[in-house]
């Protein structure tokens, strides 16, 4: 087994091994006390592991109880998290007890921000199923919703007290989907790590995916116990994420999922920053080579004023200015705040 521990204001591991999935209740068990746990999942991982995890929970002592919510970004709402709401309550959960969020990243933030304000604070589990929860989300304590104005607008620090990693889920995953996650394996090698880009383009990441979760996990880790609240260096997390966000909200979080607008972002952010002389030159075209390797789209037909325009309501966005993360060469990344007048003129 592999753990990487986190050490912020609540110290935890991050567990990763294949099969790990089947005993989650002895691993939840082993850091709490709680009498109740409320799983949190959405219709299309409720059909695959469900009854596996609640019924381990249930054999290592836990009162269980199951919440089910339509999967899909249309979901992550404040009104989805009024319902959970009501289940905990309904369930008579307290302080005490705790929440597992089951699933890929939009459960993990819901579930996640739903423990962080139900009795102002309760602990949580993450055991993240896509390749993108296991890879980022899962890790850091980064909660929330979404709101009309922009994505993940709402929403509350607040750290897991264990992730529980199992690769094999990763094999009842569409291929969509675990492309969807290899944008943000991506993402990790242009901001922090030269050699795991240079492993991508050399390797399938799917032959070596353990490594590649533990090396992603490591690197968030680093980061987050560097600067936990993002008033920092965590930004830089965000690469390719401030012009993804834009389009995911041109499209009203339908047709272009989450990973495929970050490699979008991620090339045109890069491409502008060459323009300008900030980034080495051809960056832009590694980064483009290597997304298209694991069928992610690096361009798209959306207006491009849309798509300054909603840099407004990004949370990276304050004093009239966008905080934009930049590459000066893979493996090294910075923050270049840009005033929203010359955020077209930037993209472009």
């Amino acid at each position: 087994m592999r753990k990487v521990t986190v050490n912020t204001g609540t110290e935890y591991d991050i567990l990763i091994e294949r099969g790990l999935i089947k005993d989650v209740g002895a691993y939840v068990r082993a850091v709490t006390s709680a009498s109740k746990i409320t799983v949190i999942t959405d219709t299309n991982v409720e059909k695959l592991y469900a009854e596996g995890v609640t019924s381990s929970l249930r054999n290592a002592g836990f009162d269980t109880s199951l919440f089910v919510f339509e999967a899909g970004e249309k979901s992550k709402n404040l009104g989805t998290i009024s319902k959970m709401y009501d289940h905990m309550a309904d369930f008579h959960m307290s302080r005490k007890d705790v929440v597992v969020a089951l699933g890929g990243g939009v459960t993990g933030d819901m579930a996640g921000f739903a423990a962080a304000t139900y009795m102002r604070g309760i602990d949580f589990v993450q055991i993240p199923t896509s390749l993108l929860a296991q890879v980022d989300s899962s890790v850091g304590g980064k909660t929330g919703v979404d709101i009309p104005q922009g994505k993940n607008l709402v929403g509350a620090f607040h750290q897991p007290i264990l992730v529980l990693i199992d690769p094999d889920t990763l094999s009842t995953l569409p291929d969509r989907f675990v492309n969807d996650g290899m944008a943000e394996v991506i993402k990790y090698g242009c901001i922090k790590d030269r050699e795991l880009f240079e492993t991508l383009e050399d390797k399938n990441a799917l032959c070596v995916i353990e490594d590649v979760i533990e090396r992603c996990v490591s690197i968030k880790r680093d980061v987050v116990n560097r600067d936990e609240k993002e008033k920092g260096e965590r930004m830089l997390l965000n690469f390719g994420h401030t012009l993804g966000h834009s389009l995911e909200k041109i499209y009203n979080f339908e047709g272009l999922s989450h990973g495929e607008a970050v490699a979008i972002g991620m090339v045109m952010i890069t491409a502008a920053s060459e323009k300008e002389g900030f980034t080495q030159p051809d960056t832009a075209e590694r980064i483009k080579r290597l997304c298209e390797k694991y069928n992610l789209p690096t361009s798209d037909s959306a207006d491009i004023g849309q798509i300054a325009a909603e840099c407004a309501s990004d949370k990276k966005t304050s004093a009239g200015s966008v905080s934009f993360v930049l590459l000066s060469e893979i493996g090294n990344s910075f923050v270049r705040k840009t005033p929203l007048s010359d955020v077209l003129s930037f993209i472009e």
